[in-house]
């Protein structure tokens, strides 16, 4: 090859008009150079200082330019002044870079772009991902017949400067199925396939386009690689890997798609709905997003330790959701090979890190009308049994329980000569929460906890009218606590708990001794009995009090000072100590004034001169005294019967004033916590501007990472899109845009995608529609081409197999077996009981029955530790990481799943008795092949194809049902599984 044709391919990557005979020979950086340097010195002379090797440092103009004792890297215009290509030539091992010994040398091409470039001046150039797509104008001057829209005249120029013809146009019945599969992830009937292939109007391709697009399949479609990217799972990860409710979550994604929420929206609900100004319960949903980090349950870990490794998830994917780059190698170092600092990435990190983490209640009307229902019930049955036991006269029968009820009375009337006060703390210390007195002289706790936490409470007590003598704890339930509280625990099993191992109480320094304690109820842990109310200060930190089974409501705990406290200062410790953070996230502290010895009540304050709080107490007494235990038992059942609430995992912005400080860690260590870090973006990027002086935040974040300001969101997103429709990106690194990503396929057409999806109104459905209305989508399938072998210029449809779910969805489609509901809890389809069996603590696979069983993919049940066999075998992901493109293998293992997998074997059944319905039993062999074949392919079967599997089915036919072997031999073609 002559020098002139050498460059040619290069700028037919940047897709200029280029002229066979006037190719330029003048090498360009982006596109020549900068992969030699990357890929060779950026690890030792690239943005990382800390591991820069002599100072030199190459990927900046300024940085080649320095003199090196006396020598330039990159002398312009001057090859033999430049030290750069001495090093690179030598034949002296100690001088020759890169070092022998790590690295292999550079290709004389390699060096010889390195010399061309030098002697052509040595300009740099920003990468090309990182500069603003200037105005792209539609090349017009290319082959019209052929082009349907603008798309097509960006491909078909880059076909031209590579001597490429397009292929003719895919027969209308593999168009309509490769739209079914593309569009809605399923199968069309034969019937519609034949409504398209008999329509000659040239609309009717639109026409159905438009159709697909209104179906609510679309949505469920195009939810799951949303939701590759967001690592959805319906588990929680690590070793326990527990059940969590996010399907909420899942279908906000549903419903964003099917409305067609512009991206930017899209993108600012899932980040910081919460900030939104008056933001609703779907945007405060929407902030599952970030919630579907991993969460480690084992005991030992430290909760904050983990907390931060999800904040590097965070990071990690935020960089590759909305930025295309791997943000995520800066957490332990400036980054080798882009513009991002080892600083840059605690920076981002800072505007993400200070949201608290609550769950979100999901309104649920069923759920409610239900609930209210059983509830009036319950009300009727603890009436009856108050009027029944304690408002008619004694009979011989009930004497106990009378009994037990006058002892309740009186006690609560011995408590009522004690005098409560609720004094304010005047000082409030933490190891870490944040506490902050309401309104009503309550607690609540907020912010971050620990396996260890102390609560410290001094009161003063100058204006002390009467000696203090007890001290009563209640525990209170409270809308920002897991579950309701009254707890900080976050586990699943535990959340809303807490676990109070201590309490101290010093009185002006002195500490006074507690005794003769007692509670309304209490339990040690999950599962475990009734807890002593002396565990609090027994001085064994392993005991202690905890209301387990009882969140969201309130219960109370009451100690007794050795020795009234008569003045001055009284403090009051809390230890929470457990293996599992387990804070108490709302309480009171009442002290009380009194000869009586202070005792748990059943209902604290109450009168008993006041009909209302007797009537109160009865009802208390009913459902709660064990003299009742055997007769309650209806309500019990009842109350059994009510459904939990639906909480799901949202984000919740800090008050300022409760603001969490974010540092850099050293070489990414959780341990190793150094300057603190202010909240910004890389500073590649122009900065964000918040306003009002304020410190960027979530939601200044979240818009500009859809602003002009970001120049990679638009890009990265038109590229997602792509890769949907033709298996490949423009740019094939999906999840890389930075120095080592491959050059875009088509530099031009990448940048007009990207204004386009701007100037449209960030719709992803008008950027689906004209991707499948170009004729580049319509060709017909094929290999690429000798001269272009990846068919990165498509000249051809790509070749290539449906991900995990659409097969599935497909084939349940193609069976009549597919269950069309919308959103809701995940679902079990069959799978070998050992897949689950495998995972910790060998849950049980509890298969659905009825509908559930046949519902889309999309809803199937996924468990991190032990993914859905089926999908895990095509290559669908864990929901660990975020997955910017599945791989997409070929294995044995993958042919024995549709031939052997009990779920496939169902679908073949089912679709072999779909067939027979609609032909009906008795009809010829070959009829009913036919119709097998149309059901599952589409396309109507060629001679040769029928005579085969007639072949086939006659060797099957002592078998008993032989049409369910012959549709699962279909199922296993290759063409059951690929886009036509």
């Amino acid at each position: 090859m002559n020098r002139c044709l050498r460059f040619l391919v290069p700028f037919v990557l940047l897709g200029l008009p280029v002229v066979l005979v006037a190719a330029s020979p003048t090498v360009n950086f982006n596109r020549d150079v900068r992969p030699v340097l990357a890929k060779h010195c950026f690890t030792c002379h690239g943005p990382d200082e800390n591991a820069r090797e002599a100072g030199l440092r190459l990927d900046t103009q300024i940085g080649s330019r320095e003199d090196l004792g006396g020598y330039a890297a990159v002398q312009p215009n001057s090859v033999d002044a430049s030290e750069l290509i001495q090093r690179v030539t030598s034949d002296d091992a100690d001088l020759r870079m890169p070092p022998a010994d790590s690295h292999p040398p550079l290709t004389d091409h390699e060096i010889q772009l390195l010399k061309e470039w030098i002697a052509a001046g040595g300009d740099y150039e920003t990468h090309w991902a990182f500069v603003a797509p200037d105005s792209v104008q539609v090349p017009f001057d290319v082959d019209d017949e052929w082009s349907r829209n603008a798309i097509d005249r960006f491909v078909r120029r880059r076909m031209q400067t590579a001597d490429l013809e397009p292929a003719p146009r895919a027969n209308r019945a593999a168009l309509i199925r490769r739209l079914y599969l593309d569009l809605l992830g399923l199968t069309p009937t034969p019937e519609a396939v034949d409504r398209f292939t008999q329509d000659d109007d040239p609309a009717a391709y639109q026409r159905l386009v438009d159709r697909l697009l209104a179906s609510p399949d679309y949505a469920e479609r195009f939810a799951r690689p949303w939701l590759d990217l967001a690592r959805y799972s319906d588990t929680n990860g690590y070793e326990k890997d527990r059940p969590r409710t996010i399907w909420p979550y899942r279908d906000w994604v549903i419903n964003a798609i099917a409305s067609d929420m512009p991206f930017d929206q899209f993108t600012i609900e899932q980040l910081a709905g919460d900030m939104l100004p008056g933001a609703t319960r779907d945007q405060q949903i929407a902030t599952g997003f970030n919630r579907n980090t991993m969460l480690n349950e084992e005991g030992g870990i430290d909760p904050l330790e983990y907390r931060f490794y999800a904040m590097v998830d965070r990071v990690a994917t935020v960089g590759t959701v909305w930025l295309g780059l791997t943000t995520g190698c800066a957490q332990c170092h400036t980054h080798k090979y882009d513009p991002l600092t080892h600083t840059d990435y605690y920076a981002m990190m800072a505007l993400l890190d200070n949201a608290n983490e609550p769950e979100v209640v999901v309104p649920d009307a069923e759920r409610e009308a239900k609930k209210r229902l059983i509830e009036s019930q319950v009300d009727r049955e603890v009436d009856s049994l108050v009027d029944r036991f304690l408002n008619r006269p004694k009979t011989e029968g009930d004497e106990a329980v009378r009994t037990a009820f006058e002892a309740v009375v009186l006690q609560q009337r011995e408590q009522e000569e004690l005098r409560w006060q609720t004094p304010r703390p005047n000082e409030l210390k933490t190891t870490l929460p944040r506490l902050s007195v309401l309104d009503d002289g309550s607690i609540l706790a907020s912010g971050d906890v620990t396996k260890r936490d102390v609560f410290e409470l001094t009161f003063d007590l100058q204006d002390l009218a009467e000696p203090l003598t007890a001290l009563r704890l209640t525990a209170l339930p409270h809308e920002s606590l897991p579950a309701g509280g009254p707890g900080m625990a976050f586990y699943e099993g535990r959340r809303g708990d807490f676990f109070l191992s201590e309490i101290n109480v010093k009185a002006n320094g002195s500490p006074i001794k507690l005794k003769e304690g007692s509670h309304s109820f209490g339990k040690i842990s999950v599962g475990s009995g009734n807890a002593d109310a002396g565990n609090v200060f027994d001085g064994d930190g392993s005991t202690g009090w905890s209301t387990s089974g009882k969140e969201g409501q309130s219960n109370h705990l009451v100690v007794n000072f050795d020795e009234s406290v008569t003045e001055g200062v009284l403090k009051i410790e809390l230890v929470f100590e457990r293996h599992f953070a387990a804070a108490l996230g709302h309480f009171r502290i009442e002290f009380a004034s009194g000869d009586k010895t202070a005792q748990a009540v059943l209902i604290p304050g109450l009168t008993l001169a006041d009909e209302g709080s007797l009537r109160a107490l009865k009802r208390q007494f009913v459902l709660t005294s064990d003299a009742m235990k055997k007769h309650r038992k209806p309500i019990e059942r009842l109350q059994a019967e009510i459904p939990e609430e639906i909480r799901t995992l949202g984000m919740l912005e800090r008050e300022p004033a409760d603001a969490r400080t974010t540092h850099r860690h050293h070489r990414g260590e959780y341990l190793q916590a150094k300057e603190s870090v202010a909240p910004a973006v890389p500073v590649v990027f122009e900065r964000i501007e918040s306003g009002s002086n304020r410190a960027p935040d979530r939601l200044s974040f979240a818009r500009w990472l859809v602003s002009d300001k970001n120049v990679l969101v638009g890009r990265v997103s038109a590229n997602r899109a792509w890769r949907h429709f033709f298996g490949t990106g423009i740019v094939r690194t999906a999840g890389d845009f930075g120095t080592q990503s491959e050059p875009p396929s088509h530099p031009r057409l990448i940048d007009f995608l990207d204004q386009q999806l701007r100037r449209g109104g960030w719709s992803l459905k008008r950027l689906h529609r004209e991707i499948v209305l170009s004729a580049t989508y319509q060709q017909r399938v094929g290999h690429g081409p000798e001269s272009d072998p990846g068919n990165r210029l498509l000249s051809r449809f790509p070749y290539r197999r449906l991900d995990a779910e659409r097969i599935r969805d497909a084939m349940l489609s193609a069976a009549d077996l597919l269950t069309k509901k919308w959103g809701g809890p995940s679902v079990y389809p069959p799978q070998p009981d050992a897949i689950s069996k495998m995972a910790y603590g060998s849950p049980a696979w509890n298969t659905s029955s009825g509908g559930d069983r046949y519902r889309r993919s999309l809803y199937t049940f996924s468990k991190r530790t032990a993914p859905f066999a089926a999908f895990a075998t095509f290559d669908g992901p864990s929901g660990e990481t975020c997955a910017a493109r599945r791989d997409s293998s070929t294995t044995p293992l993958q042919a024995l799943t549709l031939m052997n997998d009990a779920m496939y074997l169902e679908i073949a059944q089912g679709l072999a008795e779909a067939t027979l319905r609609d032909v009906g039993s008795d009809a010829a062999p070959k009829t009913i092949v036919q119709r097998l074949f149309r059901r599952l392919l589409g396309r109507k079967a060629e001679p040769g194809e029928i005579d085969a599997l007639m072949e086939f089915y006659e060797s099957q036919i002592a078998h008993e049902e032989p049409w369910t072997l012959v549709a699962r031999a279909l199922m296993n073609t290759d063409e059951a599984i690929t886009v036509p």
